[in-house]
């Protein structure tokens, strides 16, 4: 095809391909992670009437888990849709649960609290002490509950080897 054949507009389209800007970010998922980058400072929730604080011991898909609140019940619990697909809940996370009127075994996660805010909740004396935040409270060497033991009698003498 010589170019006397091709339109004009077919030889300008090349040209308006180069004009155009270089994506230097990436796609969609870079635009997205762009936009959520500025987390605000928002207030510390308390518990109020009907409302419990608890911890996520089993997560159970279609937006439920297991809760152990720190009443001493399990629940079972959903998150709010507010909070799903935005605030991702995971194992071990310290929330608060909405009681409902008529089942005790059920509740609602209405806050999930960062680790930062739950360490706070515990020093204000919210939250019990034995309490482990995000599994992230480290006991040193000698205190560790791994049960693990050493014993320096019932070993192998290196010298025999």
């Amino acid at each position: 095809i010589s170019s006397k054949s091709l339109p004009s507009s077919a030889s300008d389209f090349s040209g308006r391909i180069a004009d155009m800007p270089k994506n230097k970010l990436g796609g969609n998922k870079a635009k997205r992670a762009k936009a959520g980058a500025e987390k605000q400072k928002k207030e510390l929730e308390f518990k109020e009437d009907g409302q419990e604080y608890g911890q996520i011991t089993r997560m159970l898909g279609n937006g439920r888990c297991d809760v152990s609140c720190f009443d001493g019940v399990k629940r079972l619990c959903h998150i709010r849709g507010k909070m799903r697909k935005k605030v991702w809940c995971n194992q071990g996370d310290i929330v608060l649960v909405s009681l409902r009127d008529f089942q005790d075994e059920k509740g609602d996660i209405i806050t999930k609290y960062t680790a930062e805010e739950a360490r706070n909740l515990k020093t204000y004396g919210e939250l019990p002490d034995n309490v482990k935040i995000n599994e992230t409270d480290i006991v040193d060497g000698d205190l560790s509950d791994d049960g693990v033991e050493f014993d320096d009698a019932g070993g192998v003498d290196i010298d025999n080897i």
